[in-house]
């Protein structure tokens, strides 16, 4: 696999930032982070923080899975609460949704809410975990539904990027 510049900055700033971390906790809190999510996470905690395949797979589905509850439950009371308050944030969400809507909306009319399932087993940049997690925000898919096709879609993605890595 190539790397360029600034994608070695950016895996050296990651493991820079979490030197001082329990290696779990690290690989937890790097899946979480919109960016990198598990595709960064998974592979730092095998290749450098030497976990197990099992472990590296769990702690990093486990965090990508934790940042999308956070969407799923928490982005329409902080985006009604910041946008009232602080005028940009209106403008940012606005941006945040369309994009979401124009990213999935082809999925979503194709495939309904297994298109969640497909946003979140897909490991690559901007189109993974955590935009589905906003499309099914988005979209006004319930939780009963949402909930376990993200969680399935995660373990999946979490496969795809461990048998990548190894």
């Amino acid at each position: 696999m190539l790397i360029c510049g600034s994608d070695l900055f950016m895996h050296d700033f990651i493991i820079n930032l979490f030197s001082s971390f329990p290696k779990e906790l690290a690989t937890f809190l790097i899946a979480i982070i919109p960016v990198t999510e598990l595709r960064a996470s998974l592979p730092l905690a095998v290749k450098v923080y030497g976990l197990s395949p099992f472990a590296a797979w769990f702690y990093s589905v486990t965090g990508t899975y934790f940042a999308m509850i956070l969407i799923v439950f928490l982005l329409d009371p902080i985006s009604k609460l910041l946008s009232k308050y602080i005028p940009i944030f209106q403008k940012f969400f606005d941006w945040l949704f369309e994009h979401t809507r124009k990213r999935a909306n082809g999925k979503m009319q194709k495939y309904g809410s297994w298109a969640i399932f497909i946003l979140a087993a897909t490991p690559i940049p901007l189109l993974g975990g955590l935009t589905g997690a906003l499309a099914a925000f988005v979209f006004g898919v319930p939780l009963k539904k949402s909930l376990p096709l993200l969680l399935v879609g995660t373990k999946v993605s979490g496969g795809i990027v461990l048998l990548l890595t190894l």
